[in-house]
């Protein structure tokens, strides 16, 4: 597969949805961020925008990627109907070939799944080295298979948090392991429906 069949895939995916007027942020972001003091902050992979608008509103300058031109364009005018768009910067990037330039405080990457082939330990490490000291990149991956999920493969495996750290083969004297496990709760899909669904949770602070 392409990129440009990925870029179709996930045009196609944003596209076939009505634009949302306030996307919802992510449950663990908000668990996890709330407190911190605001800084600069990088969404890979930022969708329809629910944690960027949700960063810049607690005053975070975010810079929000996605390879999706659909989902960045709705999230810009979003976050300019907002009042946001001098916090909001909406960038398209397929991360195998370019990535957002600037030094963040935060990283985060929400279900940074996809169909098609991504070197994803490559990603996350590089977003790692864009953090400054004291930062923190936040991995939440899904650890089960929501009902309204557009992967239902019976068989696929999630890798557990310690797994995905020991991929990204962070120096442990620079880079520290803040949290990784997998919690559960109660989610809500796309279409309303409700579902039991298990997060794996994955914290690395940057030391140095």
């Amino acid at each position: 597969m392409t990129t440009t069949d990925a870029v179709a895939f996930w045009d196609g995916v944003y596209a076939a949805r009505p634009a949302a007027d306030g996307p919802r942020p992510n449950a663990r972001l908000t668990e996890i961020v709330t407190g911190l003091p605001p800084g600069d902050a990088l969404d890979l992979g930022c969708g329809e925008g629910g944690d960027a608008l949700w960063l810049a509103g607690q005053g975070w300058r975010v810079t929000a990627v996605d390879i999706s031109a659909v989902a960045v364009e709705r999230l810009a005018a979003l976050a300019r109907s907002h009042g946001l768009g001098d916090r909001v910067i909406a960038e398209r990037h397929d991360v195998h070939a370019s990535f957002p330039s600037g030094a963040f405080d935060m990283v985060c990457a929400h279900y940074l799944h996809t169909p098609f082939g991504l070197d994803r330990s490559n990603a996350l490490r590089s977003a790692a080295h864009t953090l400054r000291p004291g930062g923190r990149l936040l991995v939440v991956d899904h650890g089960s298979t929501a009902p309204w999920s557009w992967n239902q493969d019976p068989g696929i495996r999630y890798p557990s948090p310690d797994e995905v750290a020991a991929g990204i083969g962070l120096d442990p004297r620079t880079w520290t392991v803040e949290r990784a496990d997998a919690p559960r709760r109660i989610a809500t899909g796309p279409d309303g429906r409700t579902a039991e669904v298990i997060d794996h949770v994955l914290l690395i602070r940057r030391a140095v």
